[in-house]
Formats: C-alpha cells, structure tokens, sequence
C-alpha cells in the first residue's frame, strides 16, 4: 500500500492506494440498488440533463463577470424564474439596466443537472465579492478583481505554475471559499427526486500545453464526495483514475467523462498513455471503468469526427471547431475524434485483448455564466448562457460576436488566435434511458452507457441489437420489452454469436423535440477492424418522405430546406415527426470486431448566428452556414468475434 494525495489546497486528504496502478475488471462498480430496480427495463423513460456546466465558483467564469451561484444555477435548470445581478448582464450581454437584477428562465426544464466548476483554487476568485475578504487585499486579488481575458491567462498561470505568492494567495483563498461545501449543499437542496435530479461533480482542468485539453468532467453518485482531485495535483488522467479508484473503495461511485477531445491535440485517444507507453491491457481495463462515457458534443464543438477524417461522410462539418491553433500550428485531429477512437479501440483490442474506448456518448453545454441552455435562439456565439427574452444583447456585443470585420481580432499570450466566436456552437445535452428521475436511476443509466447526446434538441433516440430480432418487431405493441428480452441496448456488447445466426439485427426509433424540427433520417455508422487499422461506413437506415438512394451515386437526396433567411422562421412541412428502422448489416463479417451507433439527423433549422444576426438587425453572417440540422447520436454496440 502507499500514501495518495487527493485533497484541495489547504485540505489535503491522505488515502490508502493499493501499489498496483491497475484495477481487475471485476472491480467495476455495481450499481447499489434502488427503488427503480422495480421497474422493468421496458418501461425506461428518456430524461434530458447537463452534465458540464460553471458557476460563478469556477474562476475563468469569475473574470468573465459571472455571479450565478450553484443554487441559482439549479434553480435555473430545472425551470426557475430566477433573478441576475445586473453587473452581470452588463459585462456579458451589454444590457444597461436601472434594475438591480434581470429575471431569466430557460425555455423548458431539464431533468437532471451536475455543476462542474473547475476544481483548481475552487470558489478562489470568487471571494473578490465578500467584502474585506482576504483575498481582496492581496496584490493578486487586487489585479484579478479588473476582471476580463488578461486576468483570466494571469490566473491559468497561476494553476499551471503551482508556486509563488500568487499561487499562495489563490491557495488561501479557496480555504475561506469553503466551495466544495457550498457545491454540495447547492446539490443536495435542489435535488427533487422524482422531478428534478442533481449530481455532485466538478471539472478536473488538466492542461498539458496552452489550449490542450485534457478535461474530464468528474460526477458523483452520492450526496457527499471527497475534495476534489486537481489538475494541479497532477495533470496525467492515470492519476485522476487512482483517485477515482479510492473514492469507489469508500463506497461512493464515480466517473469522469472526457470532453473537448476536438481540442486535446491528439491525446485523448492516443495510442499511448501518458508516460509515452503502449496502450497494454490493463490500461484498457482501467480506463473502461473509470471512463465510460465521452462528451460528444457542446459550445466548442462537436468531437464526432471531421471531413479531414471522414471524407465519405457527407454530414461530417459539423460544428467543427479545431482551429485553436489558429495563426500558429494545426491541431493533430487523429486521436482526437470520437468515431475514430472507436476503430482505435479495435485495433488495440486486437493487439492486447481489451478496448480502452469502449464509450458511451453524452452531450453538454460547457456555458461558464450558470445558465445552461441548448437552444439556438438562447446561444450567442460565447460561453454565457441566455434568456433571449430578457437578456437581449447589445449592438455592439452582438456586432461583436457575429465577427462582423470578417476576422477574429483577439490574440492568446502565446501569438495564437483566438476562436472565432463564429465558430462556436449552441449547447449539446444528454440523453439517458433510466427507470426514474432519480440519482441511482439515472446514474445507472450513466454507468452502463444507454445514454444519447444531442446538439442541444430533445430528440428521443434508442438503439437495440441482437441476434434473432424479428423484422416486423416495431410493429409489435411491446416491441421495447422484447428487444430487451432477446437484445441488447445502446452501450452494450452484444452477447456470442449463436452458430447458426447471420449478421446481427439492429432496431432503431426516433421521436422529434416536441417543439423543435422535425426529422431527415436516421443513420447507421459501422466502424471494424481491418487489419491492423480500422475502415468505417455510413448507412441511411431510415429517409422521410419516402426517399431513395440515387441509384446512380448511391447518395440520398436532401431533405430540403424551408428556412426563411430574412424571418429565422422554418416549417415542419418536411421531414417526419417519427422514424424507425429494423436494419441487419449487409457486409457482416462474423470474423471481424466491429462497432455501430446511430446519429439522427433534424431537417434545416437556422443557426444561432443567423438568429441573432436578425434580432439585431445586422446582416446575416456568410463565413459560417446560415443553417444547421440539429442531430443526436446514440452509444454504440459492439461485436467481438468468438
């Protein structure tokens, strides 16, 4: 055994950590049981939640002028009028008000909510509005109470260089925040089981190099949690797995789920650890149970894959934001990409025996004001959530954010640009199928990955596989009841291949937002092992309006478009409310690992950027599509010869 350190500044916790860095697979945690082990599988309901999201706590929101607490961000979520500072919406918005505060309301409510505010020097920054604070009369507290960008790269400094008065002062100031309490009472009041569910978590900010993501946004199953682990005890997610290892030995389940992989340059799902060494087996184990699910989608873009890596997939610009580097070096995309970490995963599988990317898929917002939206019409090409009602942004912050000089002006220390605020998107969410609104519930639903992410739309999406579903089975009133009686759901493997079987059925259903757009298609895409690398392929399983292949490019169609560019308005007049498929593979090979998980397409809707460019009066951006479709994807399947 060895000592481990897993404390905050000033906190410190000692645990005892088996010597060995590797946890046997029968180590992963088992869900405890709970009222919602009586309910069949069948009747799981889809509930929609965030997962990644700051508050006031968190210090680049801080200097970004955000006073949004935990409670009033639950509160928010979960469908409050809720009340912000003026001071607020006058640095974010450029709403000049005579009030003290402006209400906010989100469009419609979500079921279940985690605040993940940075971990590193937690609620620090923060006690800049407690008057006669410590901190305040500091020389750090001073220069970091001017807020805004020089002040937030003054303070990422100071949690990447761990030393120094500065870092002392930030030290002590987190100590009087007291914030991982506050964090967890703000979890624990809001929470409403059965209405209304919240998670304690918090976002662990490893940053190998400037603009490097190596963020995992951790979530507990508990009303209580040990002091966060930090980038700034370690930045390695090896070290962050042995913390989440010691958590679950205390009886508390845990996990993390990496986000913004489209920004980690190549070392989210790199063929190596982080000391530079092969992925072995044991690697792969780990990682599979302290990570089992990845962020596919939020404001800084979609993590799914590129056109650079899919060429043949026709929807794959998507919220494409990759251009950190902007003005100085290109991001590595390979292993930074979901669907490739998917073939990834098979190809080491194939080598060492186990898959360290066997993820399920989940979607967030990352909006750092405490407001999580996901709508269109809520974005504004930041990280500020909005209500468009009543926090209408000023001409010149909207001139701003719509880039209307044609190039982004702002320039990081280092001489890289900064991101076009063009380029950013509105808010993903999460999808999950679980017994109940509560934490056991859907914290399962978590654990064994039947979950969905989206870019922001509620569409509803399930996906099952096996080997003796029957073709007319949606046709069937307890369809749901028997795929899981003879399959499998989303984030599952499917179970050994019976000799006589052929290749294996999957059974797809979608449902629109119930007040969003209707929907195009739905999609299969398949990735196996061929050789030692991996191929991929995308298949329309499901086309509304009775549309066919082009027999003479084997394209589909598009849907249409029925956006009005000069009103923002659109119609369901195409597109299908609903769409299902019961698909079987027509290249099977019974011999070859291989993975499948659907993406959903919406018909054309208008992008955030369009929106506000006509709330403004300002001419609509051309650099950036004027519409989008809106899409979710499902976690995957997986078949393992033999």
């Amino acid at each position: 055994m060895r000592l481990f350190r897993a404390g905050l500044f000033g906190s410190t916790v000692l645990i005892l950590v088996a010597a060995a860095d590797t946890a046997a697979p029968d180590q992963a945690v088992k869900p405890p049981p709970s009222a919602s082990a009586r309910i069949a599988p069948a009747e799981r309901r889809a509930f929609f939640g965030e997962l990644h999201l700051h508050t006031t706590m968190s210090f680049d929101a801080w200097v970004s002028g955000t006073k949004v607490t935990p409670d009033i961000a639950y509160r928010f979520a979960r469908g409050e009028t809720v009340m912000i500072p003026a001071a607020q919406v006058a640095k974010e918005q450029g709403l000049k008000t005579d009030a003290a505060t402006v209400p906010a309301r989100r469009a419609w409510p979500l079921d279940f909510t985690a605040v993940t505010d940075h971990s590193e020097y937690i609620g620090a920054v923060a006690q800049l509005d407690v008057p006669g604070s410590r901190f305040s009369q500091t020389d750090f507290g001073k220069q970091m109470a001017q807020g805004g960008r020089q002040q937030f790269f003054d303070a990422a400094r100071v949690i990447e260089g761990h030393m120094g008065p500065s870092a002392d002062a930030m030290r002590a100031a987190a100590e009087d925040a007291n914030a991982w309490t506050v964090e967890m009472k703000a979890a624990n009041a809001n929470y409403r089981p059965g209405k209304f569910t919240t998670f304690i978590g918090y976002e662990w900010t490893a940053s190998p190099g400037q603009g490097i993501h190596m963020h995992r946004n951790v979530i507990f199953n508990a009303d209580h949690a040990p002091n966060p682990f930090t980038g700034v005890d370690s930045n390695k997610p090896e070290d962050l797995w042995k913390y989440l290892e010691s958590v679950r030995a205390q009886g508390i389940d845990v996990l993390a789920i990496p986000h913004n992989s489209n920004l980690s340059d190549g070392r989210d799902f790199d063929w190596n650890g982080s000391d530079g060494r092969p992925i072995d087996a044991a690697y792969a184990q780990r990682r599979v149970i302290n990570e089992p699910l990845a962020e596919i989608s939020q404001i800084k873009g979609s993590s799914e894959t590129t056109p650079e890596l899919s060429p043949a997939d026709e929807f794959a610009n998507f919220q494409i934001l990759d251009r950190i580097y902007k003005g100085e070096s290109a991001p590595n995309q390979h292993g930074s990409y979901v669907r490739e970490a998917y073939g990834r995963g098979l190809v080491i599988q194939s080598q060492v025996g186990a898959n360290p990317f066997k993820m399920g898929l989940v979607g967030g917002s990352d909006i750092h004001n405490g407001l999580t939206t996901s709508d269109e019409a809520a974005a504004q090409g930041g990280s500020f959530g909005t209500d468009p009602k009543s926090m209408i942004l000023s001409e010149a912050i909207a001139r701003a954010n719509l880039d209307m000089t044609g190039t982004s002006k702002i320039v990081r220390p280092s001489g890289q640009n900064e991101n076009d605020p063009l380029q950013l998107g509105s808010a993903g969410i999460t999808g999950v199928w679980a017994e109940e609104n509560t934490r056991d519930s859907i914290f399962a639903a978590l654990r064994r990955k039947e979950t969905f992410g989206t870019s922001g739309t509620r569409i509803r999406v399930r996906m099952f596989g096996g080997w003796d579903l029957a073709p007319g089975l949606l046709q069937k009133a307890d369809w749901v009841k028997q795929a899981y009686a003879h399959g499998v759901p989303m984030g599952s493997d499917l179970p050994a291949r019976p000799k006589a079987a052929g290749a294996p059925t999957l059974v797809l259903q979608a449902m629109k937002d119930p007040t969003g757009a209707n929907l195009d298609r739905i999609q299969v895409v398949k990735i196996w092992l061929d050789g030692k690398t991996y191929r991929e392929k995308v298949f329309d399983v499901a086309l509304s309006g009775g549309r066919k292949d082009d027999p003479a490019t084997g394209k589909t169609p598009p849907v249409g478009n029925t956006v009005d560019l000069k009103t923002g308005a659109y119609a369901n007049t195409i597109g299908a409310a609903s769409l299902s498929a019961v698909w079987r593979d027509p290249a099977f090979d019974p011999k070859t690992p291989t993975v499948y998980y659907a993406r959903v397409l919406e018909i054309p809707t208008p992008r955030w950027s369009t929106l506000l460019a006509l709330r403004a009066h300002l001419p609509v951006p051309t650099r950036v599509p004027a519409t989008l479709q809106e899409r979710a994807w499902t976690s995957p399947i997986w078949f393992t010869p033999g």
